[in-house]
């Protein structure tokens, strides 16, 4: 199961610099320099290739086992399971900007789970964007860099009922190194994800909604859900479908700009690397309702490493 990644709130964003162009000359046409020509293009393919490249690795190196576990299966698609992993996410939204660009996020999101006592368990989730958006106004380039890191801590029970659940603080840090790659807010709230495990079937819904509580004023303030459902179904040798939709809506926009709901969804395998299990899906997304200047439709693509404990 994919972890909620750390989105680019969009609507503030395409607000944000809507109001920086109209606040400049309008006869004045910012020509963008070479320079961030070359640093844009050096992103998108080094990103690409770097995906790209991991991919083949693992395609060409891993040895799919005939009949994978299906209790690893579930493990993986359970965003609060007590299992060490790394996700990595690649997340492709074309259309983007006034000139209609490409927008990556490349997100690292390590999960490490804590036991605190014999009926607990402690969850942390990290997400860390490495994001490159293309023009967006005229008189605003595209840039590339560091968002906003996020962490989400679960309290969860630690012996596995019918239903699992989990629930805590979701907390984003404002260290994006540009203006319109995060919010420039610490921002806090509340976090839930209920699921549940039956047969081939693995379904559920993780739910956060951040406020900002500190920051400069002059930048707006957050007040943002995510919710993603999310339905898997396991078949033979590894094999799985999935739909796992970010879902958001951004309280302080207009009603026209709320929200953003994707419907869509794909298909993934366990295989492994050498003895390493990895949990490897696609997916694609058809936006029904999305804000100004953002994409109608977007592409997903994870490899997630996997560290079960033992016996």
């Amino acid at each position: 199961m994919q972890q909620p990644q750390t989105v680019i709130n969009a609507t503030e964003l395409w607000q944000h610099t809507r109001r920086k162009n109209e606040e400049a000359s309008r006869g004045a046409m910012a020509t963008r320099p070479v320079s961030t020509v070359v640093r844009s293009c050096g992103f998108r393919v080094s990103h690409c290739f770097l995906f790209v490249a991991i991919s083949m690795s693992c395609l060409s190196t891993m040895t799919s086992w005939a009949q994978e576990s299906s209790s690893i299966a579930k493990q993986a698609q359970n965003p609060i399971a007590n299992l060490i992993s790394v996700p990595l996410e690649n997340d492709f939204d074309p259309q983007t900007g006034y000139k209609q660009g490409d927008s990556y996020v490349l997100e690292v999101k390590p999960v490490v789970p804590f036991r605190l006592s014999n009926d607990w368990n402690l969850i942390t989730r990290t997400i860390i964007p490495i994001i490159q958006v293309p023009d967006l106004t005229p008189n605003v380039s595209g840039v590339n860099g560091l968002g906003d890191v996020e962490l989400s801590l679960f309290l969860s029970p630690a012996k596995v009922g019918p239903v699992i659940w989990g629930v805590g603080p979701a907390i984003s840090i404002p260290t994006a190194t540009e203006d319109i790659l995060g919010t420039k807010k610490l921002s806090v709230g509340p976090a839930v994800v209920v699921l549940r495990s039956q047969g081939h079937w693995l379904f559920g819904v993780l739910v956060q909604n951040l406020f900002s509580v500190a920051g400069p004023a002059a930048r707006p303030d957050v007040n943002q859900m995510l919710m993603q459902p999310f339905v898997n179904y396991n078949l033979r040798h590894g094999w799985y479908l999935v739909s796992s939709p970010i879902i958001t809506a951004n309280w302080e926009a207009t009603p026209a700009n709320t929200w953003t709901v994707p419907v869509g969804g794909g298909v993934g395998r366990i295989v492994h690397f050498g003895e390493l299990p990895v949990n490897v899906y696609t997916q694609f997304f058809r936006n029904t309702s999305y804000p100004e200047g953002t994409t109608h439709w977007s592409a997903r693509f994870q490899m997630q490493f996997l560290f079960p404990k033992k016996r």
